[in-house]
């Protein structure tokens, strides 16, 4: 009776290890399985990313040089500034946290030469809901539009393709991420004497020209009758929770990310474009902490009382603080020098 029993026990073991190991065979059949999906994933992505390297490699270009330092202390608080070898171009930043716990402004200058032709470009980009998109726009967005094979030859189907591909490329690496975050992206790309703005969402690019400001995008507000229109003609809806909103939620109409709502909030940039003129005097990108509490007319006046860039975008960042902006302050000014007299001074 007890070896019955213990022949029995050794059965119901073995049958018990068996069925484990089958389990754990099957495991690792998926495993395989996914890691042979992801490896060709991988190599399609690479792929992918070498055809638009090797589209863009008939231009002679020059290093892509990246302005800003590597990092911020903390992201309390940062400024600096830059100004180009021949003297006829300068800027200045300046980001604060402000009264936010978090940071999710960034911010990106980068400066190139490509065929000869001398490319600038200055970007501000305000998250929400995280500051995962707008970080993923400062590594990408400038460095994939320089790729674009139409960058020089069609600079504005470069910036619109450029924006929708980055935002499906950033929503495609968080496909299995729990997070819903967005960013806004106001830039400003200088070919030659060229100049392109483009603008997704309530960040806001304004000029000063002749001593006027001229704002050259314009927010991208949902109760904004055109963007109304095209919200509700894809099904969405617009209501009043507090302001203006996007299915109750988000109060932009535009932006990168935001996959909940991507089907009405969409990342296809307003572009303007015109030619530098002996008129143009400062560019003033910024997110809507400084625009929420400083107006148009106010942000030249106060840009026009400092010379160096720099100083010009601390002053504004501490303005919209002190008049008490409750969100993240992000400022890029660019000063316009047309002559050798003021190059040579700047």
């Amino acid at each position: 009776m007890v070896c019955s029993n213990f022949l029995r026990c050794l059965i119901v073991q073995a049958g018990t290890f068996t069925n484990r190991r089958l389990q754990l065979t099957g495991i690792r059949r998926n495993l395989h399985a996914v890691s042979s999906l992801t490896y060709s994933w991988k190599r399609e992505f690479k792929t992918s990313i070498q055809m638009m390297v090797d589209a863009s490699s008939t231009a002679k270009g020059g290093p892509i040089i990246d302005v800003l330092p590597e990092k911020d202390d903390d992201g309390g608080f940062a400024s600096g500034g830059w100004k180009s070898e021949d003297g006829r171009l300068s800027c200045g930043y300046s980001s604060i946290r402000g009264k936010r716990v978090s940071m999710e402004d960034f911010y990106d200058i980068k400066t190139s030469k490509i065929d000869g032709c001398r490319v600038c470009l200055f970007g501000i980009f305000d998250g929400h809901g995280g500051s995962r998109a707008a970080e993923y726009l400062k590594e990408h967005l400038f460095e994939n539009l320089m790729k674009h094979p139409k960058f020089m030859t069609d600079t504005k189907l470069a910036i619109s393709e450029t924006y929708q591909k980055t935002d499906a490329d950033f929503l495609d690496s968080e496909r299995d991420s729990f997070r819903d975050d967005g960013s806004t992206a106001s830039t400003a790309v200088l070919v030659g004497n060229h100049l392109y703005v483009a603008n997704v969402g309530d960040s806001r690019t304004i000029v000063s020209r002749g001593g006027k400001a001229i704002p050259l995008s314009e927010d991208h507000k949902p109760n904004r009758s055109d963007e109304r229109k095209r919200i509700e003609g894809a099904g969405g809806v617009v209501m009043w929770a507090g302001t203006w909103r996007v299915g109750g939620v988000l109060a932009m109409s535009r932006a990168f990310g935001n996959r909940m709502l991507k089907q009405f909030v969409v990342a296809e940039p307003e572009i303007q474009d015109q030619e530098i003129d002996e008129e143009f005097e400062l560019l003033v990108l910024a997110s809507d902490g400084l625009w929420d509490v400083v107006p148009n007319d106010d942000a030249v006046s106060l840009a026009h009382t400092e010379e160096e860039p720099e100083a010009a975008a601390r002053k504004l960042t501490e303005a919209a603080f002190t008049r008490g902006s409750a969100d993240n302050i992000t400022c890029i000014v660019v000063r316009f020098h047309h002559d050798s007299k003021s190059a040579t001074a700047a």
